[in-house]
């Protein structure tokens, strides 16, 4: 097949066979052109025209770089860089910065490749059917970004959150088939939601679920690093977890993820019994208030009580922090009921990590997924009505809900001006 140029393509009618390449150099003579234009916004002055003619900046055109090839989720294509000489700082592109060779997105799609199970000698072949081949991507440079990944793990592991309004926050311990199974590790996570309504991946670190030296590890480095206390912390109800955070965080509200809840409920009931059983237990935390969430739980338990005690048991354990959530406001209780925000991200984690044995090192494994989880950030929404959260930082007390109207205690009048 004749080789496709700029100029044929671009400039001739697209067919059927050649409609990629059309799109692909349309896209590369686009990209070329904001280029040039960018040098013309710089200058004051398009190309051929002299400075003494116009109020221009100083600085001149010098030619182009050698061509560079830029891959696109569309394709790979090829640009020319323009040079500028006298200028008192080199020029930098907003379209193009320097050394870049792959857009953010063909870097994001790496590490889900990577996880849903290709390996990295097979990387430079599929990379080729999806960028062309002249996508500037190898076995090797993959091998440069995973190493590159680790290092910026271990820098986020270090960065400071002293201006963080921490005001909700998230903790689960997450079991991947990624190199951490083999020793029953899991990965330690804390996702936060800030008084602007976003969320954040505050934490991320390898340890044991049902450990409270991990946890306790995992909450420190927390602290120290300048984190607030969050005003309600959602988890599993592992003992371990709690009693780190009783440690660290006293002052927390605590509240149990209904999920668990529910599941270990029905895990103490025969399956013939479970269908009836959750239709009941997933209506106590919907309850519009908590005393009518008591009643709910109370009818549960007066069914249930003489044939499965153990199940009623387990519903009435740690009921306390079952409820926490009815002191906040009904807004929010949509986030606060269980740990969804950590397991919804964590969804897409599992599925690409059923090849994760070939993971010689935790690290490098932890480091990876935490890559894929700050892509996921990108993604997170704020939560419901998050105007609310401010009122929450600042201290606002609810009930039921609904924000308990503080009432000022009548000012005294001096006696002099009562008389």
């Amino acid at each position: 097949m004749k080789e496709c140029t700029l100029e044929s393509v671009v400039t001739s009618m697209p067919t059927w066979e050649t409609l990629e390449d059309w799109a692909r150099l349309s896209v590369q003579g686009l990209l070329q052109r904001v280029l040039e234009e960018e040098v013309t916004e710089l200058l004051g002055r398009r190309r051929y025209k002299r400075r003494s003619d116009v109020d221009a900046n100083p600085g001149s055109r010098n030619g182009h770089g050698k061509p560079r090839r830029l891959s696109l989720m569309s394709g790979t294509i090829k640009i020319r860089r323009p040079r500028v000489r006298g200028l008192e700082e080199r020029f930098e592109s907003r379209l193009l910065p320097l050394f870049m060779r792959r857009t953010q997105e063909v870097t994001q799609m790496l590490p889900e490749l990577y996880l849903h199970g290709l390996s990295q000698g097979d990387f430079e072949l599929a990379l080729r059917g999806l960028l062309g081949d002249g996508a500037p991507l190898s076995s090797s440079s993959i091998a440069r970004l995973r190493a590159k990944w680790e290092e910026e793990f271990e820098t986020w592991q270090e960065r400071r959150l002293d201006d963080r309004e921490l005001v909700y926050a998230w903790a689960d311990g997450i079991y991947v088939k990624a190199g951490l199974e083999k020793d029953k590790a899991a990965l330690l996570v804390v996702i936060g939601a800030m008084s602007d309504g976003s969320k954040e991946v505050l934490a991320i670190q390898p340890g044991y679920r049902e450990s409270t030296e991990s946890w306790l590890k995992l909450l420190r480095d927390l602290r120290d690093r300048g984190l607030s206390v969050p005003l309600l912390l959602m988890a599993d109800g592992g003992l371990p977890i709690w009693s780190a955070v009783d440690q660290v965080w006293p002052e927390a509200g605590q509240q149990r993820c209904w999920n668990h809840k529910i599941i270990n409920v029905l895990n103490d009931l025969p399956k013939h019994a479970q269908g009836k059983a959750r239709a009941l237990l997933t209506q106590i935390p919907y309850a519009e208030t908590q005393e009518e969430a008591e009643a709910r739980r109370d009818t549960f338990v007066a069914r249930y009580r003489d044939r499965y005690p153990a199940a009623v048991e387990t519903l009435e354990r740690d009921w306390e922090r079952m409820v926490t959530f009815y002191d906040f406001p009904e807004q929010h209780w949509q986030h606060l009921r269980t740990t969804n925000p950590v397991e919804s991200p964590f969804a897409s984690v599992r599925l690409r990590t059923n090849a994760g044995k070939r993971y010689k090192r935790v690290q490098g494994a932890t480091a990876l997924i935490w890559r894929l989880l700050m892509v996921a950030e990108t993604r997170f929404r704020k939560l419901n009505a998050y105007e609310l959260l401010q009122d929450v930082y600042e201290g606002k007390k609810y009930n039921d809900g609904k924000p308990i109207e503080q009432t000022q205690p009548p000012t005294e009048v001096p006696l002099k001006e009562a008389a």
